[in-house]
Order: structure tokens, then C-alpha cells, then sequence
């Protein structure tokens, strides 16, 4: 074999050729008799060492390995890729693959090279394409049938006075008694009625006159007047309004004395208890502190007209305080009553 087939020999790393273990006495032998032959044709710089011998195949191994993986990664992306389909697949994350090269190299007079190539994929999770919702349909209009509000139960009753100019309304389930009322001059009877109201359990709660005629006193009165409004549906014959009113009022002391011409003079609340009154008037006889008790009689065109709630006569006062007063302008009775005297009209 010629020097140049020696060299390929020697680096090539699949070739193993048996090597002869050396004589040492021959080899002595030769050092000592044999003659020393110089040649030109294998040059010392031409000559490699075993330690460079055996660096250069663990290059050329780890070369290989890294051809043969590169190799199997060509093949494992080649393989992935499918013929392309007329429908959309879902999108579809492609594995990668990560070549891991094992060399083990064992520094022994027979190198042994093991290329070991153990590629991974790890599959990337698929996402599921997310079907569009249909658009919302909108039904066709229907006609619809027009309601009808129910029926509500009367709660007010209305009584007219004979002549038919008077009226007023009062609740479902109270009763009224119509008498023939006082009259002058003679002939004026049909138009002259007293009406009585009562609630619901037959007791007396009230009264209103009309007619052609008209009496009354009154005297001083320390006045506290607890509620008052506007009776829009009457005015008296000169146009003032009317209103409806509930006060307490205490009777008050006389002096008679010369200094005031013989005329009562108030001299502070007497000892009597306090009287309740709830009526319809004008307001200048309804003033708050020591006036006049005033009347309730309002002239109106066919006559006189007064109206005004009835106290239990048994109960003196009607109210034990002032303040239980206040207390019952709370109830549905005092509703009732103050919503009556509200609604008189005159026409």
C-alpha cells in the first residue's frame, strides 16, 4: 500500500484494521544492528501524530451527526406537509422539531463513534374555530289590542239640593237624611233643607244648610286654628273665596267696666274647657288668636249657606288635648269629612 493510501486509511474513522502488537525484542534488535533508511518520499511534516490522529476523527464523527440530523429533520418536515384541500382546516401550530446529538467518543486504540439522534415534537393545542351566532330576527310588529283601564268602584256619592243650585259629594257606604229646613219670609219653604250625613255606622257627622234664612251669636275666642284650605267650587255674593277650617278655641274672661263705656273687655281664657270647630266660613271670620268667634253663614244668591262637621255631643270637649286633635287629622274620618266640605259648589 502507497504512503497516500496509508494516510486515507489512517483517517477514516469506519475503517478498523487489526493492529499487530509489537515486538519489543525485535524492535530492540532493529534500534541496535539494523541499518537507518532515510526516504524523501514521506516528509516529516507529512507524518501525524496518534493524539492529532485521533482529534481529527472525533471531528469528522461529530460532522456526521450533525449531517445525519439535519437529514432527519428534512424528513420530518417534508413528511408534515399534506396536500392542500379545497376546505379550510382549523389553524394548526406545526411541531418543532429539536434534534438532541449525543456523541460518546471513547479514547481507546479502537475509537467507537454512536451518533444517537432522538428528535422531540411537541404538538401545539389546536383552537377550535368559534361558530358566528345568526343575527337576531325581529318579529313583526302585532297589533295589539287597546287596553282597557278597569273599572273603578265609585267611591263618592254626590246629593243635590231641591232647587238644584247646591251640591256636594260624600263617601260610598255614608247616608243622608234631607228635613225641611227654617225659612222666611213665608213662601220660601221648598227652597230652605237641612241635610244630615252619616258615616257608615249611622252616627251624625255633619251638616249643611241652605235656604232663606239666618241666625246666630257669637262672642271673644283665643283662636289656634290647626288646618285651613281654599273651598274653590263656592264664593259669597260680594266674590270672596270661602274656606274650610279646624281650629280649637278657648272661651276668654269679660270685664264690664266704665272705662270701656260699658263694652265687655277680655281679661284672659276662662276656666271652661276648649271647643273644636270644623266648618266652612270666610276667612275674616276665621283669625288666629283673640278675635271674634265670627259665624259660619255665607251668603250666596238663592240664600244663606253653612256647612260643618258634628262632634259626638257626649264627648265635652271633643278632644281630651289639642294634641289628640292633631292626631285624628290623620284618620280616614277627618279625611272623609274635610274631602266633603272641599267638594260643596254652588251654581
Amino acid at each position: 500500500m502507497d504512503p497516500i493510501k496509508n494516510q486515507i486509511s489512517a483517517i477514516d474513522p469506519l475503517t478498523i484494521e487489526p493492529v499487530a502488537e509489537p515486538n519489543g525484542e525485535e524492535a530492540l534488535h532493529k534500534i541496535l544492528s539494523g541499518t537507518t533508511v532515510f526516504s524523501d518520499n514521506r516528509p516529516l511534516a507529512a507524518v501525524t501524530s496518534l493524539e492529532q490522529r485521533r482529534r481529527r476523527k472525533v471531528q469528522i464523527a461529530g460532522g456526521l451527526l450533525l449531517g445525519a440530523a439535519a437529514v432527519t429533520a428534512g424528513v420530518l418536515v417534508a413528511s408534515s406537509f399534506e396536500t392542500v384541500s379545497s376546505n379550510p382546516m382549523p389553524a394548526v401550530t406545526l411541531p418543532t422539531s429539536t434534534p438532541t446529538p449525543s456523541v460518546s467518543v471513547t479514547p481507546t486504540p479502537t475509537p467507537t463513534a454512536t451518533p444517537s439522534v432522538t428528535p422531540s415534537a411537541t404538538p401545539t393545542a389546536t383552537s377550535t374555530p368559534t361558530p358566528t351566532p345568526p343575527a337576531p330576527t325581529t318579529p313583526p310588529a302585532v297589533a295589539s289590542a287597546p287596553v282597557v283601564p278597569p273599572v273603578q268602584a265609585p267611591t263618592a256619592q254626590t246629593y243635590t239640593f231641591p232647587d238644584g243650585h247646591l251640591s256636594f259629594t260624600y263617601p260610598v257606604g255614608w247616608s243622608i237624611r234631607a228635613d225641611q229646613g227654617p225659612f222666611d219670609p213665608p213662601g220660601t219653604a221648598e227652597a230652605s233643607r237641612i241635610v244630615t250625613v252619616f258615616d257608615a255606622a249611622g252616627a251624625e257627622v255633619a251638616r249643611v244648610f241652605n235656604g232663606n234664612y239666618a241666625d246666630g251669636t257669637g262672642g271673644i275666642v283665643d283662636r289656634t286654628i290647626l288646618d285651613r284650605a281654599v273651598v274653590p267650587g263656592v264664593r259669597d255674593t260680594a266674590g270672596n273665596q270661602v274656606e274650610f277650617g279646624f281650629s280649637v278655641n278657648y272661651a276668654m274672661n269679660y270685664d264690664y267696666n266704665s272705662e270701656n263705656g260699658g263694652m265687655p273687655t277680655a281679661s284672659g281664657r276662662s276656666d271652661s274647657p276648649p271647643f273644636y270647630v270644623m266648618d266652612v266660613r270666610l276667612p275674616s271670620e276665621l283669625q288666629a288668636g283673640v278675635s271674634s268667634s265670627g259665624i259660619n253663614q255665607v251668603r250666596v244668591p238663592n240664600g244663606i249657606m253653612s256647612a260643618y262637621a258634628v262632634f259626638d255631643p257626649a264627648k265635652q270637649p271633643a278632644f281630651a288635648t289639642p294634641e289628640a286633635a292633631k292626631a285624628w287629622m290623620g284618620s280616614t274620618q277627618y279625611a272623609q269629612l274635610k274631602s266633603m266640605l272641599l267638594s260643596l259648589s254652588y251654581k
